[in-house]
C-alpha cells in the first residue's frame, strides 16, 4: 500500500449527496467516463445517472460502463440497450445465466463501485446506482459512503479502471483490442490529504484490503471504530480486535440491524458473544439499511471503500478502497459515524444477548453453520 500526498478526499454520505456529486462531475466531463459498479439499477437514481451519461456520449465523450452480470441483472434486462443505443461503450462482468451455483468461477463478481471522469476526479466507496430508499421499505435513506478523489491518487485510480476495462473487453471479445486513454491522469497537487488506493482481486491483491486493516490494527493505541454491512470476519481479523482490545484499545462495531441478507446477518450474530466477551461495543443499526463499508483509527487513519469484512469477500473478486492518513477527514468520518449511532443505532450487551429467546440463538448457530459449509463448498476452505 503506497501512501500518496497531495489529494483533496471529500467525504459523500449517502446517496443524497454522492448523487448530485456524481451528476454534476458527469456533466462536466469533456473527454471520457469509465464507470465501474457492481448495480447499476433501472430505478429513479439509476435512470438520472444513465441520462446523463448519455447526455455525455452525445457531446463526444467516450463513455465506458461496466456492470456486474449478477449485481446488475435490471440494468441488463433494461438500461444496457438504451444506453448502448446512445452511443456509451458497455461492458458486463462476468454475465449471470444461472442466478444460484456455488461454483467458485461464477461466484466471483465485481463488487467495487468507482468512477473515473476526464482523469482529474474519481468517486470510490460502497455506494451502488441504485435509490437510497427501499421501495416500501423504511423511511429514511440507505446508509452508505463514498469519497470524491482528485490529486495524485487519481493515477493508480484510473489506471485501474483502464485495465480492468481491457481486461474484460479482452474476455468478452477474444480478440485483444486497443483502447487507449483519452484523458491521462491529473496528477499535480490538489490538496494536503495522504491517501493510497488498495485494490482486492483473485490474482496479486487477494488480502490487500485486508492486510491494510489489520496493519492499522497492529498499530491502534486509542480506538477503532468500525461501521460494515456484512461482518464475518474470518480467524485472524477477530484475533486482531480481540488482541487490541486486551492492550487498552476501545473498540466499536456498527453493525446491520435492519437485515437485507437475513442467513449472514444471524450468522454474524453467532458471532456477538465473542465479540462482547472481549470488551468491545456493539451496536446494531436500525434506522435503515446499513450499507457503509467504512473505519476510523486512531483519529487519523480512516478507509472509505466496497469491501466487506467477511470470508464471502475473498470470492468478490473486484473490489477498491481509499484508505487516509488525515486528521480532519478522520475526524469528520468519526464525527458522522457517531451522529448515525446516536441517531439510529442500538447499543448491545452481554446480558441482551442471554436474554434472547433460545430460537434466536439456535437459528444464529444454524446460519453460521450455514455460511461455513456455504463458503466451504465454495473452495475456501473453513472459516475458524
Amino acid at each position: 500500500m503506497q501512501f500518496l500526498a497531495g489529494n483533496a478526499v471529500a467525504l459523500l454520505e449517502s446517496g443524497q449527496q454522492y448523487f448530485p456529486a456524481l451528476e454534476a462531475a458527469i456533466e462536466r466531463a469533456e473527454l471520457e467516463i469509465f464507470v465501474q459498479s457492481y448495480i447499476f439499477e433501472d430505478d429513479r437514481s439509476g435512470r438520472r445517472i444513465a441520462d446523463a451519461l448519455a447526455r455525455a456520449a452525445a457531446r463526444g465523450v467516450a463513455v465506458r460502463v461496466m456492470v456486474d452480470g449478477f449485481g446488475g441483472r435490471s440494468f441488463v434486462a433494461g438500461l444496457e440497450s438504451r444506453l448502448r443505443d446512445a452511443g456509451v461503450q458497455v461492458l458486463i462482468y462476468r454475465r449471470e445465466l444461472r442466478r444460484f451455483s456455488l461454483q467458485r468461477h461464477r461466484l466471483r463478481r465485481l463488487h467495487r463501485k468507482l468512477v473515473v471522469i476526464d482523469g482529474c476526479e474519481a468517486f470510490v466507496g460502497g455506494i451502488n446506482i441504485i435509490d437510497d430508499y427501499e421501495p416500501h421499505g423504511v423511511q429514511h435513506p440507505r446508509y452508505d459512503y463514498a469519497v470524491k478523489v482528485e490529486g495524485p491518487l487519481l493515477e493508480p485510480i484510473l489506471a485501474s479502471a483502464h485495465r480492468l476495462w481491457r481486461l474484460v473487453a479482452w474476455a468478452s471479445f477474444q480478440r485483444r483490442e486497443h483502447h487507449p486513454l483519452r484523458a491521462e491522469a491529473r496528477t499535480e497537487p490538489a490538496g494536503e490529504i495522504r491517501a493510497a488506493f488498495v485494490l482486492r482481486d483473485n490474482l496479486r491483491h487477494r488480502r490487500a484490503i485486508e492486510e491494510a486493516y489489520l496493519e492499522a490494527i497492529a498499530r491502534a493505541r486509542r480506538d477503532i471504530v468500525i461501521a460494515n454491512a456484512y461482518f464475518f470476519p474470518g480467524r485472524r481479523f477477530r484475533h486482531a480486535l480481540a488482541e487490541a482490545a486486551a492492550r487498552g484499545v476501545r473498540i466499536t462495531l456498527l453493525l446491520q440491524g435492519l437485515a437485507d441478507h437475513p442467513m449472514q446477518a444471524y450468522a454474524t450474530r453467532a458471532l456477538y458473544p465473542y465479540f462482547l466477551a472481549c470488551g468491545m461495543h456493539l451496536f446494531e443499526y436500525h434506522r435503515s439499511h446499513l450499507h457503509a463499508k467504512v473505519a476510523v483509527i486512531d483519529d487519523h487513519w480512516a478507509t472509505v471503500g466496497s469491501s466487506n469484512i467477511d470470508a464471502f469477500s475473498l470470492l468478490l473478486a473486484r473490489e477498491a478502497n481509499v484508505v487516509v492518513d488525515d486528521v480532519g477527514f478522520a475526524r469528520q468520518l468519526r464525527g458522522s459515524l457517531e451522529a448515525a449511532m446516536a441517531e439510529g443505532a442500538q447499543e448491545l450487551r452481554a446480558s441482551d444477548w442471554r436474554r434472547l429467546p433460545l430460537l434466536r440463538r439456535g437459528l444464529s448457530w444454524l446460519a453460521y453453520q450455514c455460511v461455513r459449509l456455504a463458503i466451504g463448498l465454495a473452495g475456501l476452505g473453513r472459516v475458524h
